[in-house]
């Protein structure tokens, strides 16, 4: 008995009834039947009253002597589809009647037989009060779920944010799936939604036993299945695992979150689908060095990316600004790779980022490959007058390894951004201490080397920017005072007023690359 959901079992247990020495003379095979209701009632014919689901209380004073009465009054019951025939005795029956025993015991109606005095309105009042009590708390739990799913389907968040809400109010792993029972997206705790994920095809399996003709279909061990669809046609199912609560409140949780899934996608109708959300969250966790190495595996194959016996490379393509055409350049890049092997997910991880996971059979040539796509896009790019560079990790044949060359990707592209490199594509090797100093630029110690370096200059921007100028050219003094439209012997000044306040001498090697580096660190803060 949980939420205020009830059973003849349930009822059998409460005070009132056990004290009352209940004792189950048929039907004990079905005593796990819902309660909807109490009746107490000694007409004959109160079948006729009744609309399922209840458990009607009764002395029997009307049926004693006359066994073909009890027997209909039993068969009366089945019809009506009683929970259960509560019988009191010792008002007309001092044992029980065995006709109405065996008609119970044919018809499958539970007949449970009190051998003492019950008080039948304080069981009444006592199983209505629960009754109520959980109908209610099922109301309430639809009206506060419905409001704060709405919500956030009003503030525009990605299905990923919503559906970790719909695992919060299920108490359980959340998984969207399309009608190929394929992983669309997926919320919960990492232990239990990890093991689900990992043995997704057995589990998909007994997920499509479970799926029925109705909006909500509940199974063992509080599985949950939700039909998704929207404008008559279904595209998918919500799986919820291990709700721990009642039939009644998983029927609301699956029902309210449905709706939210089909107004979310409603409401993104005209961007991305929802197997474009998925491969978005993917690759953005990739990039942001969040995903779950555990959960990689079922992902990128749910994704429809080859597993078995790949090397993968993840490459990250980065504009200066906003370029909306980007990722549509990439995909259709990525699609002219031809029939033998070569596979790949591309997403958006930022305005100005796109990502692509490439997946490779080992014995090709991987920089090859890589080349080729970047080339490709490049060209395209061109064609538009846009440009943008390209950053590539390096090859994972183990996935546990991916996050890590997915994030070193996406630093080279922002280093190489900064200062591109010879070739098409960028990594790790060519961005050299402009790529190193980007990989540190979050550390708080590298931002208290900048102000230790730089500090009297960080409020002198002219300053800064001709010291900067000074280093780019080599220490040219003659092409730094042409470059910063000044005279020579106003460079002059402005150098001494340098040293000046940074207690140096630029004459000092060592002390003029620690400039460098610290005025690397300071654009690379600076930067997006």
């Amino acid at each position: 008995m949980d939420d205020g959901r009830l059973t003849v079992r349930d009822v059998l247990g409460l005070e009132p009834v056990a004290a009352s020495g209940p004792e189950v003379a048929a039907g004990r095979g079905r005593l796990d039947r819902p309660v909807r209701w109490l009746h107490v009632a000694e007409a004959t014919d109160v079948g006729v009253m009744l609309s399922g689901g209840e458990m009607v209380l009764t002395t029997g004073v009307l049926l004693a002597g006359d066994e073909r009465r009890q027997v209909e009054y039993v068969e009366a019951m089945q019809r009506a589809e009683a929970a259960a025939v509560v019988l009191g005795l010792g008002r007309a029956f001092r044992t029980t009647p065995e006709p109405m025993r065996r008609a119970a015991e044919r018809c499958g109606v539970p007949l449970i037989v009190l051998h003492r005095p019950a008080p039948f309105a304080r069981l009444t009042e006592e199983v209505h009060a629960r009754l109520l009590h959980g109908r209610y708390a099922a109301l309430d739990l639809s009206d506060r779920m419905g409001a704060a799913l709405a919500a956030l389907n009003l503030a525009g968040v990605p299905l990923q944010r919503l559906l970790e809400e719909v695992a919060a109010y299920g108490g359980g792993p959340a998984v969207v799936v399309n009608l190929a029972h394929r992983v669309l997206a997926s919320a919960g705790g990492p232990a239990a939604l990890g093991g689900l994920l990992r043995d997704w095809e057995l589990v998909s399996r007994q997920v499509a036993a479970l799926v029925g003709n109705g909006p909500v279909t509940l199974g063992p061990d509080g599985w949950v299945v939700a039909r998704l669809e929207a404008r008559g046609r279904q595209w998918g199912h919500l799986v919820l695992f291990g709700h721990p609560g009642s039939a009644e409140t998983a029927r609301v949780v699956g029902a309210r979150a449905a709706e939210a899934l089909a107004l979310h996608r409603l409401l993104g109708e005209g961007g991305l689908g929802w197997e474009e959300q998925a491969t978005e969250a993917l690759l953005t966790e990739l990039a942001a060095g969040t995903a779950r190495p555990q959960e990689l595996l079922p992902r990128l194959r749910a994704a429809g990316l080859p597993t078995g016996r790949r090397v993968f490379v993840p490459v990250v393509f980065r504009a200066r600004g906003e370029l909306p055409e980007l990722r549509e350049l990439v995909e259709r890049s990525l699609a002219e790779e031809g029939p033998d092997g070569a596979a790949g997910l591309a997403a958006r991880i930022r305005p100005e980022a796109v990502a692509v996971l490439l997946s490779l059979p080992p014995e090709r040539d991987h920089e090859g490959e890589v080349r080729r796509l970047v080339v490709r896009v490049q060209e395209r790019l061109a064609a538009r007058g846009a440009v943008a560079v390209a950053g590539a990790g390096f090859g994972c044949a183990v996935l546990d390894e991916l996050h890590r060359s997915f994030v070193e990707a996406v630093h080279v592209a922002d280093a190489a951004l900064a200062g591109p490199p010879a070739g098409p594509v960028a990594r790790l090797r060519d961005v050299r201490l402009r790529g190193l100093v980007r990989l540190l630029r979050d550390d708080p110690e590298l931002q208290s080397f900048i102000e230790r370096e730089l500090g009297p200059l960080l409020d002198r921007p002219d300053l800064l920017e001709l010291l900067r100028g000074y280093l780019s050219t080599g220490r040219n003094k003659s092409l730094t005072a042409q470059e910063q439209h000044i005279s020579r012997p106003a460079l002059y000044r402005r150098l001494q007023c340098i040293e000046a306040l940074l207690g140096i001498d630029l004459a000092d090697l060592e002390q003029l690359t620690s400039l460098y580096v610290a005025l690397l660190a300071h654009d690379a803060q600076r930067a997006p």
